[in-house]
């Protein structure tokens, strides 16, 4: 699967959000600043997982070998949604 610049992009600016994180950790910031924080990187990590996924279930489906169906590539897609959580 090829990764796009966006989703690159995507994945840049959660790390600019940890990296942030961890400065208001160091700068001993108030508790909820924290975790309103962490929450938003995990919501966008879950976000970008979504997108990486449902990329490579497309490209599974276009790409499909005659041994493996579309329903496995699906069911293998949901398999790595599940994962993640």
């Amino acid at each position: 699967m090829e990764y796009n610049d966006a989703m690159k992009n995507r994945i840049k600016r959660i790390e600019g959000q940890l990296r942030g994180v961890l400065k208001m950790m160091e700068e001993g910031k108030d508790c909820k600043d924290v975790i309103t924080q962490l929450s938003a990187s995990r919501s966008a990590i879950d976000r970008t997982v979504g997108l990486v996924v449902s990329s490579n279930l497309v490209e599974c489906i276009q790409d499909a070998e005659e041994d493996q169906s579309a329903e496995e590539s699906i069911n293998e897609a949901v398999q790595l949604l599940v994962k993640s959580r």
